[in-house]
């Protein structure tokens, strides 16, 4: 069996909502115990509702906020254990493409000072830096023109193609993509998608793809997570998931999916309650308050994980 380029066990990202010193503190679990593997030159989708913590899972594996508890294994190397100046080396290897390029590219710097400073940061020789800059700003579509401009005088979608040449410039292994498009018009998004899949065969990237739009999902991905709540309810292969969920979660968030085909007689099925709180999350199964299927066990008796028709699923129904 070949050993996955990303290994995630037991991931959890708890954030303290309250402190106090006559109370216990309050904590609000945004990822509660993940398990993942990525294998190498595979897009796994994340998708969920806001608030389920699939923004979190991702800036918790490249330890842009720390982990309360698990392992990620990187290349067999367990980078949670890492100290900042391993962590920094480490994250040539781990790149980040954010949801808004307006608010992470500096409006002060010129987009050449911009994808130069990971070139400086990494101490790459200076007589390559202008060379490197030049091949990947016309590798993601822009010109050389463009590098003495600033981010304001771009569009969105330049912006992000900004914001991916600059995830590039260290020709990393793993790119975390967290919503790249969903920022950005229709009619751009489905070129920034066709970007990141003639990047991935040049370059042999891995991608993790967080994104709520089961639509963008499907269109690029190999395999696709469903989070709820901080936890992975169902984890299987694209066609299996879109053409035969298990869990009623994930059979809720399909049902969401416009209908472009008259014929289509897919039951569009509506979640009563909102989503709880993930600082109070219900006993048992954390979906039962909202579940069509729910059963006196949901409530007190958290699933396990198992392998049901090619997915895993954690749900009673299995």
């Amino acid at each position: 069996m070949t050993t996955p380029l990303l290994e995630i066990k037991g991931l959890k990202k708890h954030f303290v909502k309250k402190k106090s010193i006559l109370k216990p503190s309050i904590y609000i679990k945004a990822v509660d115990g993940i398990n993942l593997t990525v294998a190498e030159g595979e897009t796994l989708g994340i998708v969920g509702e806001s608030g389920c913590g699939k923004s979190t899972v991702g800036r918790t594996i490249l330890r842009l906020l720390e982990p309360t508890e698990g392992k990620i294994i990187f290349q067999g190397k367990n980078i949670s254990e890492l100290n900042k100046k391993e962590m920094r080396d480490m994250r040539r290897h781990l790149q980040m493409v954010f949801q808004d390029p307006t608010a992470t590219l500096n409006p002060k710097s010129t987009i050449r000072e911009i994808l130069t400073e990971p070139l400086i940061a990494h101490r790459i020789n200076p007589k390559e830096r202008k060379a490197l800059i030049e091949e990947m700003i016309q590798i993601v579509g822009l010109t050389v023109g463009h590098l003495n401009r600033y981010p304001h005088e771009f569009s969105g979608g330049q912006r992000q193609r900004i914001g991916i040449a600059r995830a590039l410039m260290l020709k990393p292994q793993l790119i975390i993509a967290d919503e790249p498009v969903s920022a950005l018009d229709v009619s751009i998004q489905s070129q920034i998608l066709n970007l990141l899949s003639d990047l991935q065969k040049q370059f042999k990237l891995t991608y993790i793809f967080i994104s709520h739009d089961l639509g963008v999902v499907e269109h690029i991905s190999d395999r696709v997570a469903v989070m709820y709540l901080g936890r992975i309810v169902e984890l299987s292969d694209k066609e299996q998931l879109f053409h035969n969920p298990l869990h009623p979660y994930t059979k809720t968030l399909l049902s969401a999916i416009p209908k472009l085909d008259p014929d289509d007689e897919r039951e569009t099925i509506i979640l009563t309650g909102d989503l709880p709180s993930p600082s109070n999350p219900p006993s048992g199964c954390a979906f039962h308050t909202r579940c069509p299927s729910c059963m006196e066990v949901c409530k007190t008796v958290s699933p396990e994980e198992k392998m049901v028709e090619g997915s895993l699923v954690a749900c009673h129904l299995y």
